[in-house]
């Protein structure tokens, strides 16, 4: 998924802070046991996920699409004291591996994990004056997320969206209905005066906006 030259990511991660032990951990059994492990936001992008986070400090984080809980993780880095992550994910049958995951990096007591549709939950957890969201779910959503959310957060609150770079066709010669449905994400936030913007050119991509 990465779009940089392997030699130039090689030397980014050389010159970030290493990968905690214990998601160095959460990484090889993410490889080793869940189909897909390429999904998993891996160690760069997780520094940068952590340094975002404890740049603002959040005591509300939605995170829209858990996987094996390694962005959680890096996401809950930052909390303020007393903050808390909820994490949305579809499929219950990593129920059991996100609770040992979130146990074993001590984030268990500050992470929040719902099970179903993104949809439903977000309108069911009613929540406002969020301070950081995260959204790596279902990609042809991703839109309609942005859409759910901008309300709850607060003024100043960070808005990440990843994998908007698809690696790399978003400024190529494709036009399949994926990349054509990134290509649209990309322009209408690029056009919506809510919010500040950017693309990072992080792995797959990450759009970061903040709210005015």
């Amino acid at each position: 998924m990465e779009i940089l030259d392997p030699a130039l990511q090689a030397y980014l991660d050389n010159h970030c802070d290493p990968e905690p032990e214990a998601l160095q951990k959460i990484n090889r059994e993410t490889y080793l046991k869940v189909l897909k492990p390429h999904m998993l936001s891996g160690h760069y992008q997780g520094r940068v996920l952590s340094m975002l986070s404890k740049m603002i400090q959040p005591k509300l984080i939605l995170e829209i699409g858990t996987f094996t809980g390694y962005s959680a993780i890096c996401l809950a880095e930052g909390l303020a004291e007393g903050g808390i992550l909820h994490t949305i994910e579809v499929n219950r049958e990593f129920e059991e591996m996100l609770n040992s995951h979130f146990k074993s990096t001590n984030v268990d007591k500050k992470v929040k994990l719902h099970f179903g549709a993104a949809e439903a939950v977000i309108a069911d957890l009613e929540l406002t004056n969020i301070d950081l969201v995260f959204i790596d779910a279902d990609k042809r959503n991703n839109f309609k997320y942005f859409e759910l959310i901008i309300d709850k957060v607060r003024p100043g609150g960070l808005i990440i969206i990843d994998n908007v770079l698809w690696k790399g066709k978003v400024f190529g010669a494709e036009n399949d209905a994926d990349t054509e449905n990134i290509r649209k994400l990309n322009e209408l936030i690029t056009v919506n005066t809510q919010v500040e913007k950017f693309i990072l050119p992080v792995r797959d991509g990450l759009l970061i906006i903040r709210k005015k």
